[in-house]
């Protein structure tokens, strides 16, 4: 294993984007609300470096509700493929406006307008509501550049700490963790 966790985590990454038939880089992120309440959900990390790994979503969402109360997060990677999973819990932090406007403008058009029309959460009366949205929302920028929405930016994971999970024969699984001691990495090795 190397000494970096995001280097290990840049191979194991590769090989899943070569055997994982579909959405390598879709992760389950657990938050917590100001009442101790957990929630999970699948969310698609768009890009990782050494500050951390990111993701996007409407500010008003409930995870966006969530880390305004309690700025800590997990992620779970987990890939059949290849019989691996990546656990990483730390602190998060919205992104800058000029990164979330970078990768909202890369975005499809029709992503574009989906994150003006939904409002991410709120009750839906009918999906009729949600079209309806969407159409107007598609006339209001026709044939112009979409800005983002003020309501809809990215937030990165800062890593604390990484679990590297490979499976074994027998249930003896292969498992190593990774702690941020300041400016270095400890590893130790844990039981299965």
């Amino acid at each position: 294993m190397n000494a970096d966790p995001f280097n290990e985590f840049e191979i194991w990454f590769r090989q899943a984007q070569e055997n994982e038939p579909s959405d390598p880089d879709a992760v389950a992120l657990a938050s917590v609300n100001a009442q101790g309440q957990p929630s999970i959900r699948m969310v698609l990390m768009r890009s990782v470096d050494a500050t951390g790994f990111v993701f996007y979503t409407n500010l008003e969402s409930r995870k966006a509700h969530d880390f305004a109360t309690n700025p800590r997060a997990a992620m779970c990677f987990h890939w059949k493929s290849t019989a691996r999973q990546i656990r990483i819990e730390g602190a998060v932090e919205q992104v800058d406006d000029d990164i979330a406007n970078v990768y909202f403008s890369s975005r499809p058009i029709e992503s574009q307008v989906g994150a003006w029309a939904s409002k991410q959460s709120a009750s839906l009366e009918s999906r009729e509501l949600l079209e309806r949205r969407f159409r107007d929302f598609s006339e209001k920028f026709a044939g112009a550049e979409i800005p983002r929405p003020d309501f809809w930016s990215g937030y990165r994971l800062v890593p604390e700490s990484f679990e590297f999970w490979d499976k074994r024969p027998f249930r003896l699984h292969e498992r190593t963790i990774y702690k941020r001691q300041a400016e270095h990495w400890t590893q130790d090795k844990l039981f299965p």
